[in-house]
């Protein structure tokens, strides 16, 4: 009869500690399915002007761009040049210049 309490009492804390996450829930207000984002307390409802605004810097998003415009130029030199002979080199500077 011991081992029957003991299991019993195993039973239902193990089943506890499964539902305890599920009754954590602080009920967020859904405004969609699946759009239930709310700002915490003191956080604005619109970050624009305030100041957790990010404020992008021009310039470096600048350097983002050339970034991605040098890497695009890089893979077409490598699929150019794999078109043409079939070979596939990685590195740019070691591709033959003809």
């Amino acid at each position: 009869m011991r081992k029957a309490n003991f299991g019993l009492a195993l039973a239902s804390a193990l089943f506890v500690g499964s539902v305890a996450p599920a009754l954590a829930y602080d009920g967020t207000n859904c405004k969609a399915p699946g759009n239930c984002w709310e700002p915490k307390p003191g956080f604005p409802e619109k970050i624009e002007g305030s100041k957790y605004d990010p404020k992008h810097d021009p310039k470096e998003l600048a350097k983002q761009q050339a970034s991605i415009q040098a890497m695009e130029e890089r893979n077409k030199k490598r699929v150019a040049y794999f078109k043409k002979t079939g070979k596939w080199i990685y590195e740019v500077d070691k591709i033959p210049q003809e």
